[in-house]
């Protein structure tokens, strides 16, 4: 099971796919949020597979997010995930994104730790 101090860092370009124009949150040329949120998903990831065994993944389970400032093509955004509490399988993470000192948005994302098979076979 995953330990209480989970912590990583990934650093994203934005590019023209990750516009609200393109992601279809919006008309304008500025980091949409679906991306955000899906980087922030993916620092999450980054941070638990370190603790995960073989045949296990994690799944999310619940997101608050927000989106504090507008990022344009060509930024860079690094975003971090700290774990905040640990409860057997689930794990809760708060996230964070900035571009340079600019937050561009906080939140939490909770994961669920799952033997992928079982997970699976569910469907």
């Amino acid at each position: 099971m995953p330990n209480s101090d989970l912590t990583a860092t990934l650093s994203f370009t934005i590019t023209e796919d990750d516009t609200a124009l393109a992601v279809g949150s919006g008309s304008l040329p500025v980091l949409g949020t679906p991306r955000l949120l899906a980087w922030c998903e993916a620092v999450t990831c980054a941070a638990i597979e370190p603790t995960l065994t073989e045949g296990r993944t994690s799944v999310g389970t619940r997101v608050s997010l927000e989106h504090l400032a507008a990022s344009k093509v060509g930024a860079q955004v690094e975003v971090a995930a700290s774990s905040s509490y640990v409860d057997g399988r689930l794990v809760r993470f708060t996230v964070s994104a900035r571009e340079g000192g600019k937050l561009v948005g906080n939140g939490e994302v909770t994961r669920v730790v799952v033997d992928t098979e079982k997970f699976l076979s569910r469907l």
